[in-house]
């Protein structure tokens, strides 16, 4: 079975909650795939602080406003992609967002998680203006996800906080 594709939003706290479980849950890393999610709702703050407790992470810090716009962050992801650094950078991105409550729509926020995986803060804000990186943002989101996050397996999408577990058992894991 090929490997499987997690599509994120940085801007979705349960993003980062799959996230941050999903090669434990999985048994393998999958493709992390930056997904500009349309229209990301008002998270249930009790639920994901809930959640995170539960998963022994930090209770969130909420960046204010929320939800922000993500699209300056997304394509960060993207170029991270593009550069073999998806996956920390986006941990990185989500940690900030809702481990410090720093807002990902300013720049300055989205240059300290392309710090801490050691993107150039040059190339990054060069590379998120690139016709490829806003290109290939597009693409991706029209990979069928209604909900994020989402796995996907083969020709099947799970969706929703809980995608990890149901991906792993469409694993047989």
């Amino acid at each position: 079975m090929e490997q499987p594709v997690f599509l994120f939003d940085v801007g979705s706290p349960w993003c980062w909650l799959a996230g941050e479980r999903l090669h434990s849950v999985l048994g393998t890393v999958p493709v992390w795939q930056p997904v500009l999610g349309e229209g990301l709702l008002d998270a249930d703050r009790a639920a994901v602080a809930r959640a995170a407790v539960a998963q022994g992470l930090p209770e969130p810090r909420w960046p204010e406003p929320f939800p922000f716009d993500t699209e300056l962050a997304m394509r960060a992801a993207t170029f991270a992609k593009q550069t073999g650094r998806t996956v920390a950078f986006s941990l990185a991105a989500m940690r900030q967002a809702f481990a410090a409550g720093r807002d990902l729509s300013l720049p300055d926020n989205v240059l300290i998680a392309a710090a801490a995986c050691e993107l150039h803060p040059r190339a990054v804000l060069k590379g998120v203006e690139t016709r490829s990186v806003r290109d290939a943002l597009v693409t991706a989101s029209s990979l069928g996800a209604r909900e994020l996050p989402a796995l996907r397996v083969g020709d099947r999408v799970v969706t929703g906080p809980d995608a990890p577990e149901a991906a792993a058992e469409l694993l047989g894991r």
